[in-house]
Formats: C-alpha cells, sequence, structure tokens
C-alpha cells in the first residue's frame, strides 16, 4: 500500500470507529450499499458477471466504482459474481440468479430466493431425535437437485455396506460434484481474495468481517419452516420453536466467543429478517426475538466486534427494545423508520445510518436527492453517531442522481 492510499485507508477507518463511539468525524462517513449498482455502472450485466469465473468483470467494477465515487468503505464481491458454473453444479431450489439455465429472472437481476418449509409437520420427532439423519435425507435433498440421490442413502453395515451404499451409479456421480464444487470454490477464494487485498491497498478498507450471525428464530423461520408456518408455530407449538432456538442461541455464543483475537475492530452483519413491525407482537418479539439478539449483540461487543444489525422492514415500535445496549457499541442500519425518531431514542446509545431510500435515486429527481440527504443529516448528524447509508442496495439507481447524493453528503456533512 502507498504511503497515500495508508492515509485515505486510516482515514476512511477513524471517520467510521468515531461514528460507531458517537463521535462527531471530519466529516459523515458514507458508506452506502452499491450491491449490483457497480456492474451496470462498469457497462456490463449480471448474467455476464455472474458468469464470468476470471472475476475481472466484478473486479473492474468494483474498482471503478471506489474511484467515481470514494465511499469510506471498500466493496467485497458478493451476489454471486463469478460462481454461475458453480451455482449449477449445486443445482439449490430455493434460488434463481441472472443467466441460469432457462433464464427465469432476466439478465439484470439481483438474485431472488424461494421460500418453502423444509421441515415438515410430522417430521419434529425426527428432527430432535435424529438430526444427522434428518439432515442428510431430508434437508439436504430439498435445499439441492444435485443431492436428491441422499433421500435413498441408508448406512449398511460395516465398510462394506457404507462402500455399496457410495458406490451406487448416482451416488458416484453427485461424490464427483461435490469435488468439483470444492474444488472450484478453492479457486475461486483464492480469486476475491487477491480482489479484496487490491480494494484496500487502493485505500478501502473492508469494514465487515468475513462472515455474519443470525438471530435464532430467523434461522428457524428462514430455513426450517418457512414464514407463514414458523408463525404459526408461536401459537401452535412454541416448545418446539423455543427448543430449536435455545439450542440455536447457545450454539451461537459459543462461536462468538470462540473468534475473540480474529477480526477483532470489524463490523459482524446482522440481518433481522422477521423482526419487523407486526410479524410478530410486542410479547413475542421480546420472547422469541430480542432475548436472542440483545445478548448476541453483548457477545459480539465482549469478543471485541462491531454488531453490525441490519433491520429489515418497518422498525418504528421495536425502537425502545434497541435501546437496551451498551453505549457507543453498536451500528443499527434502518430500511424503514421515521429517523428522527430513531436518533432522539438512539442518541447517546448507538450508532445508526440507513433510512435513504433508493427509490429516488432510481426515480427521483436531482434536487430530490440533495434535499433528501439534507434532511436525513440534519435529523440524525449532531452530536456524532451516525452513517450514511442508502436503506438497501442502489442496484439500477440513475447514475446523476449518485453523484448528487455522494456530492450533498461530502459537502453538507462535513464538520462545522
Amino acid at each position: 500500500m502507498t504511503p497515500e492510499n495508508k492515509a485515505k485507508f486510516d482515514a476512511k477507518w477513524a471517520r467510521i470507529r468515531d461514528a460507531v463511539a458517537l463521535r462527531e468525524p471530519d466529516q459523515i462517513p458514507m458508506t452506502p450499499s452499491p450491491s449490483i449498482f457497480p456492474i451496470f455502472h462498469a457497462g456490463h450485466t449480471m448474467a455476464e458477471a455472474i458468469y464470468d469465473e476470471s472475476l475481472e468483470i466484478a473486479r473492474s467494477a468494483m474498482l471503478k466504482y471506489l474511484r467515481d465515487f470514494d465511499p469510506d468503505n471498500g466493496t467485497s464481491i458478493s451476489n454471486y459474481l463469478g460462481e454461475g458454473r458453480l451455482m449449477e453444479l449445486q443445482q439449490p431450489t430455493t434460488m434463481r440468479w441472472s443467466g441460469m439455465p432457462g433464464n427465469p429472472i432476466g439478465d439484470n437481476s439481483l438474485q431472488q430466493f424461494i421460500e418453502f418449509p423444509i421441515l415438515l409437520d410430522d417430521e419434529f420427532d425426527e428432527f430432535f431425535g435424529d438430526r444427522t439423519k434428518w439432515t442428510v435425507n431430508k434437508s439436504l435433498p430439498r435445499n439441492y437437485d444435485s443431492l436428491k440421490p441422499l433421500e435413498s442413502f441408508r448406512l449398511g453395515r460395516g465398510i462394506m455396506g457404507l462402500a455399496s451404499a457410495v458406490s451406487k451409479p448416482e451416488m458416484r456421480q453427485m461424490i464427483e460434484t461435490l469435488w468439483k464444487i470444492n474444488d472450484g470454490y478453492a479457486e475461486f477464494n483464492k480469486k476475491r481474495a487477491a480482489i479484496h487485498k487490491e480494494i484496500e491497498e487502493a485505500g478501502y478498507p473492508l469494514i465487515r468481517a468475513p462472515w455474519m450471525e443470525a438471530v435464532p428464530f430467523d434461522h428457524y423461520s428462514d430455513f426450517l419452516r418457512g414464514t407463514l408456518l414458523s408463525l404459526a408455530d408461536l401459537y401452535e407449538r412454541p416448545e418446539e420453536v423455543h427448543r430449536f432456538i435455545d439450542a440455536t442461541f447457545e450454539e451461537t455464543i459459543a462461536r462468538i466467543k470462540a473468534s475473540k483475537g480474529v477480526d477483532d475492530g470489524k463490523h459482524v452483519f446482522m440481518a433481522l429478517h422477521k423482526g419487523m413491525d407486526g410479524f410478530m407482537s410486542d410479547e413475542h418479539y421480546r420472547e422469541y426475538y430480542w432475548s436472542h439478539l440483545q445478548q448476541i449483540i453483548c457477545a459480539l461487543i465482549d469478543a471485541g466486534k462491531v454488531p453490525y444489525i441490519y433491520t429489515e422492514g418497518k422498525y418504528n415500535s421495536r425502537l425502545d427494545c434497541l435501546t437496551e445496549v451498551p453505549p457507543g457499541k453498536v451500528f443499527y442500519h434502518f430500511e424503514e423508520v421515521d429517523m428522527a425518531e430513531a436518533k432522539r431514542k438512539l442518541g447517546g446509545i448507538a450508532c445508526i445510518g440507513g433510512g435513504f431510500s433508493p427509490y429516488l435515486l432510481n426515480y427521483g429527481t436531482k434536487q430530490q436527492v440533495i434535499d433528501t440527504c439534507k434532511k436525513l443529516i440534519d435529523d440524525c448528524a449532531p452530536g456524532g453517531g451516525f452513517i450514511f447509508e442508502t436503506a438497501y442496495g442502489m442496484d439500477y439507481a440513475k447514475e446523476e442522481n449518485v453523484e448528487a447524493m455522494f456530492d450533498t453528503v461530502r459537502n453538507y456533512g462535513k464538520a462545522r
């Protein structure tokens, strides 16, 4: 890293650290979520970028975005860029991506997830009684068509029974596919690590740890029961819900404690999928959701990390809960909330960001973008503890509006 880039890197990191610690930096940090906007900004389609195994499209697009707009954080390789062939090998049943066979979502879409129950109503005894068997015979083949042979997989007696079970033609093919997936991701990860190093050497810190955490109820809802059944389960099978989320919570805390000394100071991303206003009552939110989330936040802080809590949907009715954390240690990102009220309640407790809808970047005028940026700064910046972020990915934003957003925050958001 050149001395000039090192100075830029250090200034950007300091800006972000000051904001999280509720201090006023030299200017408001800007860490908007570019998502797939850099791909379009560089003149490519998502299908092209997803099937470019060299990762050169992703690399050049990310570096161009950083040079052109100069945010305060680096942009990592995500959204399945470069993974098209590997995804075809996996054959996930829960996802669609641009460029995949049949092209069901078009060449310029963000990946789309399909939710359906993996754990069925009559499988709870098996799920809690023999989790390994249920995972092998039910969960894995339901999530990946490439693992369909596991539906009928049974361990025979002794080594010859196992040898016979894995030597069936369909099992041989599945195992060979798994080898290809493993080797493909080993090469992919080397290329991605090299790009991330290049991004940081250009002076842009990658502030997020390369791992994330989740609220146990979100795990239950996202990966086992689906939204509708998981919410019904709060009334129809609360004991089973508690049995799973409490055990998952203990595993989460143990994993976080073991991370001490690794990625210290970095932000650990946690998306809150099912905690939004109206999804569950306040009583249920505290019992099934906040009780675990609060302790996970504290465990991350104790392990030397910054909890980056990414609230999804409206979060106005949950603000009182969010105040119950150690001051100056947490960063709350909001998609949709009364940002002035969030500042009133969380000011002096936690750093906040988000609340700026990319809808304006897509369809608004330049003046609307400027006015909205200024209002958000006026509402949230005084006293420190504010990072400017878009509510979600910029994706299809008009370039002139992105320029107006950066210019406004960079100039209007300077320390006064």
